[in-house]
């Protein structure tokens, strides 16, 4: 068992990335690489839901591409990710947000939580 821990200290990445919740709108800078070039793609959209914990805890960000919704997952220590921006925090009374993939169009936005500058 202990290996397995030691193995997952060496790929941890260490990176700080800022708190989220889901409903929040979040913009993943993900590395591609194609073939010897490397690129940063940005991929915004709501996140639906965080899993697992620890090294293994990944979220489910999903952004309508044209009409099609598409969701993709991220672990959250991978390497691959570049930064995480969050660009709204969302007000959501639930932790999975499954029922977004039903609603089209101005019913499927999430209203926006109103922070204080206090």
């Amino acid at each position: 068992m202990d290996l397995i821990k030691i193995a997952e200290e060496a790929f941890a990445t260490g990176k700080q990335h800022p708190s989220f919740k889901a409903g929040d709108t979040v913009t993943v800078a993900y590395r591609i690489v194609e073939g010897n070039k490397e690129r940063v793609q940005q991929y915004r959209g709501v996140v639906i839901k965080i899993s697992g914990h620890g090294e293994k805890k990944r979220f489910t960000v999903r952004k309508m591409s044209g009409t099609i919704g598409v969701e993709r997952i991220f672990p959250l220590e991978s390497p691959a990710i570049d930064s995480i921006t969050v660009n709204k925090i969302g007000k959501v009374r639930r932790a999975k947000l499954y029922y977004l993939r039903k609603l089209t169009g101005k019913k499927a936005r999430i209203q926006e939580k109103r922070t204080s500058n206090a």
